[in-house]
C-alpha cells in the first residue's frame, strides 16, 4: 500500500485525516478516497489483531459492501452465518430474532473476526490512489489554527509526524484520544453489567446458531466460530474481582453450569489470563464536532454489546459522513453547519438504539443478574414464542437498524452546495 511521502520535517498535507483504523475509520477513509478526497488513516497499532472485538457484520453493512461492489469478494472469505438468534430462559428455547424476512440482499449476520474485516476493507481501499494507511501512528496532539482544528501530531517508528488536514475525523473508539484532546463533553448512561469473553473448543456435532442462556444470576452467550466457540459470561458491573477471588476452578464450574455443552471443555481455561474483560459502557457526546473535527462511531457514542450493533452504527456513521462531506472536502473545508448536519443525520439512530439497549439492560439483564430464584420468562420473550412474526421486529432493529445509510451512487456526484441543501 502506497504512503504519501511526508516532508523532511515529517509534515503531511491531506484533505482529511482519520484517526483510528477500526470499522468506522477505515470505511470512512475508503469512502472519502473513493470520492477523490485525499485521506490518510492513522492507526496506533502495528496490526488489527485484537481478540473479542465486534465480529458481527450485519445485513445493513453487507448492503453497504454490495453497493460498493465488494460483497462477493468479502463473502469468499471464511465466515459463519446466522439467520436467527436464539436463547434459553429457564430451560425453554426461544427464537429472539429471525433475519430471513429482511428486505436486504443478505438475510443473515456474518460472523468474521474483526481483523479479517479490517484487512479486507484496507485491501479494497488501497485501490484508490488518494487513500493511505499509516500503522504504528499514535496521535498525541491536535494541531489548532486559532479556534479551528487543522490536523494532528503523531508518533511513528520513523519519528514525529504532523498531518495538516481540512478535517480530522475521530474514529478511535470508546477510549478516544481525539475526543480527550478536544475536550468534548461526554454523557454516560450507565450499565448494570460487564462481559467476560473467552474461547472454548468446538466439535463437529455442536449446534451452529448463536445462542444465549438466561438463568438466575447469570447470562451466557455462545457464538460458534467454526474452529472454536466465542463465549461471553455476563456479570454484574464490577463483579470481576469477586470472581477472581473465588478462583478459576469456581469460574470453570460456573461456566459448565451455565452451558452444560462445555462440561468437558472448561479445563481449557487454564487461568484468568484466558478470560478477557469488556467493561460495558453506554454513552454519547451531546456535540460530536468542533470546527475542523468530527467524531464518529464509538468515539461519539459507545454502545452496549446487546445485539452486537456497535460496529453497525459505526459503519453507518462513516457512510453518512462520507456522503455529506466528500463533495465539500474536494473543494474546501467543511463548516460547522456541515459537521452538525452529519450529527443530526446520525443522532436519531444513536438515541433510539441506546434507548432500546438501556431498556433491555434495565428491564431484562439487570433483573436476571439480580435474581436468585427461577422466574417466568419476560413478557417480551413469551410474546416472541407465541407469535413468530414478532421476531421480525428485533431482527430489523439488530440487522438493519434505524435509518440505514446507503453509499452515494456517483463517486463525485454532488456539489458542496447541493450537499448542504440536502435534508
Amino acid at each position: 500500500m502506497e504512503r504519501y511521502p511526508a516532508g523532511a520535517a515529517g509534515l503531511l498535507e491531506v484533505d482529511a485525516c482519520v484517526v483510528g483504523g477500526g470499522p468506522a475509520g477505515l470505511v470512512a477513509g475508503a469512502l472519502l478516497a473513493r470520492a477523490g478526497v485525499k485521506v490518510v488513516v492513522l492507526e496506533k497499532h502495528a496490526d488489527f489483531l485484537r481478540d473479542f472485538r465486534g465480529d458481527t457484520i450485519h445485513p445493513s453493512t453487507l448492503e453497504v459492501l454490495s453497493e460498493l461492489g465488494w460483497l462477493e469478494a468479502f463473502l469468499e472469505r471464511p465466515h459463519d452465518r446466522a439467520e436467527t438468534l436464539t436463547g434459553t430462559f429457564g430451560g425453554v428455547r426461544f427464537v429472539l430474532a429471525d433475519f430471513r424476512h429482511l428486505p436486504t440482499r443478505c438475510r443473515f449476520i456474518a460472523f468474521v473476526p474483526q481483523w479479517e474485516f479490517l484487512d479486507f476493507v484496507a485491501d479494497q481501499a488501497a485501490a484508490y490512489p488518494t487513500f493511505a494507511l499509516e500503522m504504528n501512528a499514535e496521535v498525541t496532539e491536535l494541531v489548532r489554527d486559532g479556534a479551528s482544528i487543522g490536523g494532528v501530531r503523531a508518533l511513528t517508528p520513523s519519528g514525529p509526524l504532523e498531518v495538516r488536514a481540512r478535517l480530522v475525523i475521530g474514529a478511535d473508539g470508546r477510549h478516544s484520544k481525539v475526543r480527550e484532546l478536544s475536550g468534548l463533553e461526554i454523557r454516560d448512561f450507565g450499565a448494570p453489567m460487564d462481559v467476560l469473553w473467552m474461547r472454548l473448543s468446538s466439535r463437529p456435532d455442536d449446534p451452529r446458531d448463536p445462542m444465549g442462556h438466561f438463568a438466575p444470576g447469570r447470562i451466557f452467550v455462545m457464538i460458534n466460530r467454526g474452529a472454536y466457540w466465542q463465549c461471553g459470561y455476563v456479570i454484574p458491573k464490577g463483579g470481576i474481582d469477586e470472581l477472581r477471588r473465588r478462583g478459576i476452578e469456581a469460574f470453570r464450574a460456573a461456566v459448565a453450569e451455565a452451558a452444560p455443552l462445555f462440561q468437558g471443555r472448561v479445563d481449557e481455561l487454564a487461568s484468568f489470563e484466558d478470560v478477557k474483560l469488556l467493561t460495558v459502557a453506554v454513552n454519547r457526546l451531546p456535540r460530536w464536532h468542533q470546527p475542523g473535527l468530527l467524531c464518529i462511531g464509538d468515539a461519539a457514542h459507545a454502545m452496549s454489546p446487546i445485539g452486537g450493533v456497535g460496529i453497525n452504527l459505526a459503519i453507518q456513521d462513516a457512510v453518512a459522513a462520507a456522503n455529506r462531506l466528500a463533495p465539500i472536502l474536494r473543494r474546501g473545508s467543511p463548516t460547522s453547519a456541515d459537521l452538525a448536519a452529519v450529527q443530526r443525520r446520525r443522532e436519531l439512530p444513536t438515541r433510539v438504539t441506546q434507548r432500546v439497549q438501556l431498556a433491555v439492560q434495565n428491564g431484562v439483564i439487570g433483573r436476571v443478574l439480580g435474581a436468585r430464584t427461577p422466574s417466568r420468562p419476560p413478557l417480551a420473550l413469551r410474546l416472541l414464542g407465541r407469535w413468530p412474526f414478532l421476531r421480525r421486529i428485533p431482527a430489523r432493529l439488530v440487522g438493519i437498524g434505524v435509518r440505514p445509510e446507503h453509499v452515494s451512487a456517483d463517486r463525485r456526484a454532488s456539489s458542496p452546495e447541493t450537499e448542504r441543501a440536502a435534508p
